[in-house]
C-alpha cells in the first residue's frame, strides 16, 4: 500500500504547465511541521497534481496558504547536465483540499475568486421547495 496524507503550508505559488496533449500539471512544495521535534523543524515535500485539480491549485493556492494533500509517493531519477544521477521523491496527489481561503495575493485576473464573492440574493418569490418539504415559521426548536 502506498498512501500519503499531508497538511502543510505552500513555500511558493504553484507552477502550472501543460503536457503536449493539454493535460494540466501543477507542482508546489508543502512545508510540513515535524510533530515531535524539540526544535521547530519542517519537511519540504514536493507535490504534483494533474487535471482540473491542478488548475484549481494554481488559481486558488499561493505561498503561505495551508492545504491538505492525499495521494501516493512516487520516486524517480534522471541524469543532470553533468551526467550525474539525481533521485526524486514526489507526492502525486489524488486530492488537494484548501484549508484557508481568501483572495490570492497576486492573481492574474485581479478579481475576486468564487469564495470571496457575496452570495447571490434569494429570488423575490422565495425558493421552490421539493415535494414533502415546508418552510418553518419559527426555527427556535432547531438544535443548531
Amino acid at each position: 500500500m502506498n498512501s500519503v496524507v499531508l497538511i502543510g503550508r505552500l513555500t511558493r505559488d504553484p507552477e502550472l504547465r501543460y503536457t503536449p496533449d493539454q493535460n494540466a500539471v501543477a507542482t508546489f512544495t508543502l512545508a510540513v511541521d515535524r510533530p515531535f521535534s524539540k526544535e521547530k523543524a519542517a519537511d519540504f515535500i514536493r507535490v504534483v497534481v494533474f487535471g482540473k485539480q491542478a488548475e484549481n491549485c494554481e488559481r486558488f493556492l499561493s505561498k503561505g496558504r495551508q492545504a491538505a494533500v492525499s495521494g501516493r509517493i512516487q520516486t524517480g531519477s534522471y541524469k543532470d547536465k553533468n551526467g550525474e544521477t539525481r533521485y526524486t521523491t514526489d507526492v502525486v496527489a489524488d486530492r488537494v483540499e484548501f484549508l484557508d481561503w481568501g483572495d490570492k495575493g497576486a492573481r492574474n485576473d485581479g478579481g475576486m475568486d468564487a469564495f470571496s464573492r457575496p452570495a447571490p440574493a434569494a429570488p423575490a418569490g422565495g425558493f421552490d421547495l421539493p415535494d414533502g418539504f415546508q418552510t418553518l415559521d419559527d426555527d427556535d426548536d432547531i438544535p443548531f
